[in-house]
């Protein structure tokens, strides 16, 4: 099995203008793929993210670390939310990554872990 990252990536904008009651139904679609990758036994780990202006970069790279408000990224889209599951293959990933992107009604970007190093 190999660990995949499904990560929902969005425009802070898009969201801006959904009405309360489609949020509401985008959650509990989230929630109910959630319950389905748990019952499938596939579930790691799962998590939603604040806004990207919440973000803190920090470069401990010198002699001492520079911190600095704000996403790493001067972009549009953002990382919103993410799940990680642990799937035989590629395939099945994109399986549930298609499924995850209709709860969500985000794109999913899909990617492997890399392999751990045999000791």
């Amino acid at each position: 099995m190999t660990q995949y990252l499904l990560a929902v990536h969005g425009n802070e904008e898009d969201f801006a203008d959904i009405a309360p009651e489609t949020m509401q139904e985008m959650f509990e679609s989230v929630d109910r793929f959630n319950q389905k990758v748990r019952d499938a036994g596939i579930w790691v780990f799962a998590g939603g993210l604040e806004p990207a202006g919440t973000a803190t970069v920090v470069d401990g790279q010198g002699d001492a670390p520079v911190m600095t408000d704000g996403p790493y990224l001067e972009t549009k889209e953002h990382l919103g939310g993410f799940w990680i599951i642990d799937v035989p293959d590629r395939d099945a990933a994109l399986q549930w990554a298609a499924e995850g992107s209709k709860a969500c009604q985000g794109r999913v970007e899909v990617r492997p872990f890399q392999a751990e190093p045999e000791a």
